[in-house]
């Protein structure tokens, strides 16, 4: 409030953060966390954001049946399983990353709000993945070398470019995931891929001949490979 009186050690803190704001660092960045589907995750530089239009994946899963079971590849800050494991209390689930650093930060996530029901792997796709799964999810880098150019410095300078794109038209990790995903999902099992809102075709035709559904996110546009 413009009357109150501020402590000096609350002005400079706010000031530290406003320069910061000024370089174009991620709010999330200054704070330390960001919020995902109500609750708090840790982020740093060394994964991506949770962002809204992952929560259409999550919607997804929780209309589906309940699994025992759950992969989540290229895991990230954690935050997919973490609220997967969240919501379902009797599941347990395995995160990959092939980033030391991105699994460190899975790992405090995943024990803040899953303690004792995760395992977290160092693993490209399924390289070091055993067993089968109930439910296969994953966020995979997907942004085309043309889009990265035009994405803005919050993105740019302060996330991993190897969680954001694989360069190409983006759908290196689509054909690697249509290739394996098969031999680790149980039977009557189901995998869910978040997209690019243009890539429902060309990602969903990877998966052939497999059944695929095409989720939309809350802006009518194409976001989650529903794959069985």
């Amino acid at each position: 409030m413009m009357r109150d009186e501020i402590a000096p050690v609350v002005a400079e803190l706010f000031e530290a953060d406003i320069a910061q704001r000024e370089k174009r660092r991620p709010v999330s960045h200054i704070l330390g966390w960001r919020e995902f589907w109500g609750r708090r995750f840790v982020v740093t530089q060394d994964v991506l954001d949770p962002r809204p239009d992952t929560e259409t994946l999550i919607e997804a899963a929780l209309c589906g049946s309940i699994p025992t079971r759950i992969l989540d590849l290229g895991t990230g800050s954690g935050a997919i399983l973490a609220t997967l494991l969240a919501e379902w209390p009797q599941a347990t689930g395995v995160a990959t990353d092939i980033s030391d650093a991105a699994l460190s930060v899975a790992r405090e996530n995943l024990a803040s709000h899953a303690p004792n029901r995760w395992q977290a792997i160092r693993s490209d796709w399924f390289t070091d993945v055993t067993g089968t799964f109930d439910l296969i999810v994953s966020n995979p880098p997907y942004i085309t070398a043309e889009a990265m150019k035009g994405l803005e410095p919050e993105v740019t300078e302060y996330e991993p470019h190897l969680a954001l794109s694989p360069g190409g038209d983006g759908l290196d990790a689509y054909r690697i995931l249509a290739r394996d995903f098969r031999q680790f999902l149980a039977p009557h099992g189901r995998a869910l891929f978040e997209i690019g809102y243009d890539q429902g075709d060309s990602a969903a035709g990877l998966f052939t001949p497999n059944r695929v559904e095409v989720l939309n996110d809350l802006n009518g546009k194409p976001r989650v490979l529903s794959v069985t």
